[in-house]
Order: C-alpha cells, then sequence, then structure tokens
C-alpha cells in the first residue's frame, strides 16, 4: 500500500488512527526523574564501591582465617613438642547462673530495613545468643516477630543451626505476648524461673524511681497514655524515651528494638512501646560516659551491656566493657572539664563507622554461613589461641 493509501486509509471512518512509535509515548507520558543530590549521589557512589569490593574482602578474611588456624596449630606443635600439657591451657569456663530479668529482641521491623540490614540484624541476634550463652548471669532470651524475611534467612541461609540453640526461644508473636511466656517462665513454682543476685535485690530493697526528664528527647503532642496495668513489668528499651532506666528489675522484661536502620526511622520503637501503653526508658549512656559519635548502639551491644549489669552492677563499668572504641567512649570521671565538642561527628566520620559496622556484619555473617560454623565457635577458637600464646610468652620469659 502507497503512502498515499495508508493516508486515505486512515481518514476513512471506522479506521483506526496510526499509532505513534512506542518510545515516543513513553518519553511523552514517563515522569522526569528529579535530580539526586550530592549526598545521595556520594552515598550511591560509596555503596556500589562497597558492594564492588565484597568479593574481595571475603577473600581477604578467609585468608586471615587459614593464617590464624595454621599459626595456633605450629604454636601447638610446639608446646607439645616441649612437653606441655595442652589441657592445662583450656579456661575454665565459669559457671552461669540464669536470673529473673527477661530480654526481648523485637524483630517487627522488617520493612524498614533494607536487604543488608537484615543480614546484619540476623548476626546480631546471633551474638546476641553467644552472649547471654557465655555471661556470668544469663536472661531468659526471646527473639519477637520471627517470621518474614529473618526466619527465611535463619533457616535457608545459616542452616537452620539455630534449633540447636539452647536457652533462647524464637517466637513469631509480638513482644507482648512472649513477655507473657517469660513471665510464665520466671514465676515456675519449682523456682527454676532464676535466681536473685546481689545487682537485683538492691532493686527489691530499693525500688528505683521513675522520674520524667525534664528535656523529652522526642516530644510527642498530646497527652502519654496511661500505662497498661497488665504489661507493667515490660520496659521498652529507647534512646527516644524520656525516661532513663536506673537498674534493672527482677521479674521484668526489657525489650530491644531489633531494628538497624542508621536512625532513619527516628522514634519508631518509642511510639511503638507508648502506643501500647508499655513503660519505655534508655540507658544511662549520658550520665556515665562522654562520646565521641552517636550513642546509638547495636542490639547485641545493648543486650551484653544490660548482661554486664548484671554481674557488676556499674552502668559505668558495662559501658566501657562493651561499647566499641571506635565510638570513643570514655567515663564523665575520666573526662572532667573536657566535654566540649564531645559528641560532635563529621559527616565523613559517620559514613566511615556506618562502613566499619557494615565490615563487622558481613565479616560475622560470613562466619555464620561457613561449614558447621558460628559466632561462638570462632570465639572459642580465639580464645584457645590467645591461651596458648599467653603460655609461650610465659615460658620465654621464665628461661
Amino acid at each position: 500500500m502507497s503512502s498515499l493509501e495508508s493516508t486515505e486509509a486512515s481518514s476513512q471512518p471506522g479506521a483506526q488512527p496510526v499509532s505513534e512509535p512506542m518510545d515516543t509515548q513513553q518519553d511523552q507520558s514517563a515522569p522526569s526523574n528529579p535530580p539526586m543530590s550530592k549526598n545521595a549521589l556520594k552515598r550511591l557512589r560509596r555503596q556500589e564501591e562497597w558492594e564492588a569490593g565484597k568479593d574481595d574482602r571475603r577473600k581477604r578474611r578467609k585468608e586471615k582465617r587459614h593464617e590464624r588456624k595454621a599459626r595456633v596449630r605450629t604454636e601447638r606443635a610446639a608446646l607439645i613438642a616441649q612437653g606441655v600439657d595442652l589441657s592445662e591451657l583450656q579456661k575454665k569456663k565459669q559457671p552461669s547462673t540464669l536470673t529473673p530479668v527477661g530480654i526481648i529482641i523485637d524483630c517487627d521491623f522488617e520493612e524498614y530495613m533494607m536487604d543488608k540490614e537484615r543480614v546484619s540484624l540476623s548476626s546480631q541476634v546471633t551474638r546476641c545468643y553467644s552472649d547471654n550463652k557465655q555471661a556470668r548471669y544469663r536472661s531468659h532470651i526471646w527473639v519477637a516477630g520471627f517470621n518474614k524475611g529473618i526466619e527465611k534467612r535463619f533457616h535457608e541461609v545459616l542452616g537452620a543451626q539455630h534449633k540447636n540453640w539452647k536457652g533462647i526461644w524464637f517466637d513469631d508473636g509480638d513482644f507482648i505476648s512472649c513477655a507473657a511466656k517469660i513471665r510464665e517462665r520466671m514465676n515456675a513454682a519449682d523456682g527454676s524461673g532464676g535466681e536473685m543476685i546481689e545487682s537485683l535485690q538492691r532493686s527489691l530493697d530499693e525500688a528505683p524511681a521513675w522520674t520524667r526528664d525534664e528535656n523529652d528527647p522526642f516530644p510527642i503532642p498530646g497527652p502519654e497514655p496511661p500505662l497498661d496495668e497488665a504489661n507493667k513489668d515490660i520496659v521498652y528499651l529507647s534512646s527516644d524515651s524520656p525516661y532513663t532506666l536506673e537498674r534493672l528489675e527482677p521479674n521484668t522484661c526489657y525489650v530491644v528494638g531489633g531494628l538497624v536502620d542508621k536512625n532513619r526511622e527516628k522514634g519508631l520503637c518509642y511510639r511503638r512501646a507508648r502506643e501500647k501503653g508499655i513503660r519505655t526508658a534508655r540507658l544511662p549512656i549520658g550520665q556515665f560516659m562522654v562520646m565521641q559519635s552517636r550513642q546509638v548502639l547495636a542490639t547485641n551491644h545493648v543486650v551484653e551491656i544490660m548482661l554486664k549489669w548484671l554481674e557488676c552492677g556499674d552502668w559505668g563499668q558495662a559501658f566501657l566493657s562493651v561499647i566499641p572504641k571506635r565510638k570513643g567512649g570514655r567515663l564523665r570521671s575520666e573526662n572532667a572539664g573536657s566535654e566540649a565538642g564531645d559528641g560532635e561527628e563529621e559527616e565523613g566520620d559517620e559514613e566511615d563507622e556506618d562502613e566499619d559496622e557494615e565490615a563487622e556484619a558481613e565479616a560475622d555473617a560470613e562466619a555464620s554461613e561457613a561449614k558447621g560454623e558460628v559466632v561462638e565457635d570462632e570465639a572459642s577458637t580465639g580464645v584457645e589461641g590467645e591461651s596458648i600464646q599467653g603460655v609461650k610468652e610465659v615460658k620465654q620469659t621464665s628461661s
């Protein structure tokens, strides 16, 4: 058909109009993407560089693991040749006591996290289990909201190793339903709910005061909802709470938000607890520590701090032994008169810290995914290596 015939055909009644090219229609209908800001472009570029170097980082970590194992084997063989009994090198495991304190990791925030942040959360849950198992005083530890992506990762990627863990429970319900189950265990008639220890006995003898701070870290308009009396033994830990945690109390469940989002969703945990009439509190970091970085801590660090407090009854000592060195934390008593300017950080320093945390989480995840290896296995290997090295140095000094 000629072009003239095509034009005539299109002008006849009932004829279909000649369609425009598809690309032209899409260009006209598709909205133009807004330009990205400089900070957004910078974050995107850093993320691309991070992803591009993932294989190299994995290779370097694997090489370091092989080097460390080879070094331990060499040192062990040398000690055996010297007639050293290796059984004496094993550190005696300190007795662990169960206490009437519940810790709940609330993992019901999956829709607020990216994939790499979900990987980081699963690694933090693994560390929480390991820290609680090895602690001098253990708690009843539960993982709430164990469904969707995190459950899938634990079953498929991590080989369902959590099914063999003892002293930790995984539940697909919310933190309130988990607290009800912990409450039942702690109040067991046979006394299996936990042993009263010195640090908790003090809270019984002198009930800690719950006084609202003058400065509200996260003001919410409207009156504060009344507390739910049926769940008054639940405390949701949040840095946005206007209440400061003075001491841990027996027969109480402390909820830690399982949220890895680089503080994008401000006040999320606090609002969730407040809407349900649950008490909230923040750790007294500012009262004991001067930080050169953000006071936002990983989930496993919050859990470990509470376990350390059960052991020593001192927040300053607990913070100092757990908070990562990269955050530059110092006790206020050691930093009197030099607090000006502390707590401030440049954007670049914050991003570097984020990358350090991501690298640490990535390494932990790979350690968990390796054949039959979990985080606590690597920790025990490291302790053994340190013990061998220590005895070796002692023998060299004595000779």
